[in-house]
Parts: structure tokens; sequence; C-alpha cells
């Protein structure tokens, strides 16, 4: 039966669609899924793992002389609902922030909604960050890079929209549960980061506010979440979130981009952080007449290169 015919559950146009049936029609298409063989930039090392069930990732490891190198998690973004670590836009973009940061980059494969709504992207990627601390002792060799150059003193975490938003969420949840073998988050770096609440802030139009894409897109995801779009997942500095300045990291770069129009809410994220007395060290980098995540999209141009290049300079 074609799809035009079933019946929908939910939908979140134009993107996607949720039919009764539990099947998903995507409209929007995410960017194709290459092997781990295809070399982007000479010299980087790629594979991919499987860390349990429903998790696995692509690893990254740049020719390094056998030093000790920093450890960088990504999350990838696609409104929780779209793209892959393994397709071609996170392939190009996690494979060259591995070359210039000289960094292990563990690009993490979460599940996506709405086939599995949230939290389950948040429980992947919490998994995720256990199983690659687990391997700061060599009581644990799922992954030989991990345990052979893996600098444990120098893990990042990091994403670019909803992966920066899942980023946020593991340093809150790494404030009050332990990572394995104690091992501390160093720095996060958050990119373009998908906040939102019920209230417009800042250049946001009330007009139309409940029929944006981050407010509608949310309730598709999440469809059960407690506190709705007010959710201290998706709106941090709400009355009744944990403080902002247990933050479980020493340091903090948050980027943003002149058109995106979550960039208010980076922003306010970053104001936020700042009142709230955390006792880490915050970078703000705002890029003009850029929009979201542009540097994924058109990896080739000066700004995209350069912001690379910034993202590196934090990691390493």
């Amino acid at each position: 039966m074609e799809n035009n015919a079933k019946e929908i559950e939910r939908e979140c146009l134009p993107l996607i669609k949720l039919y009764k049936d539990k099947t998903a029609e995507r409209l929007y298409i995410s960017s194709p899924i290459v092997p781990p063989s295809t070399e982007i930039i000479p010299g980087v090392l790629c594979k991919d793992v499987t860390i349990s069930t429903n998790v696995s990732a692509r690893l990254y490891l740049p020719d390094n002389n056998n030093k000790k190198l920093p450890i960088f998690i990504y999350f990838h973004g696609g409104y929780f609902c779209f793209e892959s670590a393994f397709s071609t836009l996170f392939h190009t973009f996690t494979s060259s922030l591995a070359s210039e940061a000289n960094a292990i980059v563990i690009s993490v494969e979460y599940r996506l909604a709405p086939e599995h709504v949230l939290p389950a992207a948040y429980e992947d990627s919490w998994e995720a960050l256990q199983w690659v601390a687990s391997h700061s002792t060599r009581e644990k060799t799922d992954d030989a890079w991990l345990v052979s150059y893996g600098d444990f003193d120098k893990v990042y975490i990091g994403g670019d929209s909803c992966g920066a938003n899942i980023a946020h969420n593991i340093l809150v949840r790494a404030s009050v549960e332990n990572i394995v073998n104690d091992v501390k988050i160093f720095g996060a770096l958050l990119s373009h980061p998908y906040f939102w609440g019920s209230k417009t802030i800042g250049s946001e139009s009330s007009d139309d506010h409940e029929e944006r894409i981050p407010y509608k897109i949310w309730y598709f995801a999440y469809p059960n979440v407690s506190g709705g779009i007010d959710s201290p997942m998706i709106n941090p500095w709400i009355e009744g979130a944990l403080s902002l300045s247990l933050l479980a990291c020493s340091k903090l770069l948050v980027c943003v981009s002149e058109k995106d129009e979550l960039r208010d809410r980076g922003l306010k994220y970053v104001e936020c952080v700042q009142e709230s007395k955390w006792k880490g060290e915050i970078e703000v980098i705002q890029v003009e007449e850029e929009d979201h995540c542009f540097f994924l999209f058109n990896p080739g141009t000066d700004k995209a290169k350069s912001l690379v290049k910034r993202f590196a300079a934090f990691i390493n």
C-alpha cells in the first residue's frame, strides 16, 4: 500500500511523517552513507565499531607517531531524526577534524526518532561515552586505538545542532552520575546548539513561534517528554533545571551563526552559564553572514575551513 493511503500518527512538515504502522517517511533526504574505507583526508585511518546492540560508532585515528592523543566524542546533528555518523556529511567533517586537531574522533551512531523516540539518542550517547571511558585501563581491550593512543586526561565531547544538545545533556548527567573509571570530560564543543522554549527571546517572532521547526520537531521526537518544550533538556535555563554551574567539564566552546534561527538561544546559553558562576573557561564564536551548521554543507569555503581550525585548536 502506498504511503499516501496509510493513516498518519503524527507529522512534522515539511520534514517527516510517522504512520500508525510505525513506519516513517522522511521528506528531508539525508546525505548518502559511505564506508569507512572512503579516505577524505590522507593519513587518517578510519573504522566502524559496534558498541552494543543499539549503538555503533566510526573511529578516526590520524598518523601520530605513537603519541597519546586527545579523544573527541562527536554526536551528529539532524533534529534527532536524520543523518548518520556514517553519512557523507559527517564523514567529511569528522575526518577533517581528526586530522586538523590531531585527535582520535569517535563519531557516535545513535538511534533516530521516530522509530526510537527520545530519550533513546541520549541513552545511546551516554553509553558511547561510557564505552570510550572503559578503555582508560588496559583491562578493556575492545579497541586497540583507544588503549594505545588515547589520552584519557583530555576527553572532549561535542556536536552540532541536536548533537550539541546531546553534549549539553551529557554534561548535566555527568554532574550527577559517574563515568566509568572516574574519567572526566575535559572540554565540550557546542556548535549551533539546538535549544528552544515556550517563550520567545531576542529576535524570535512570537507570531509563528509554535509553528517553527525547532518547536514542532521536539514534540515529534519526544512526544511524552515531561515539561514539553520547557523540559530542561531543550530549555536548559528554565526554572527548576539543574544549575548550569554544575556542568561537568573544564572548557566550553559555543559556536553560533548570524543567520541561524537558533543563534539567540546559543548566546542565551552562554549568558546563563556565565551568570551561573560556572568555574570553567568559556569561549564563544560568532560567525557573520552564515546559517545553521554551514561548515557541514559547504566545507570547502574559507569560513568553513577557518571554523574547523578553531574547533581543532580548542581540542588540541
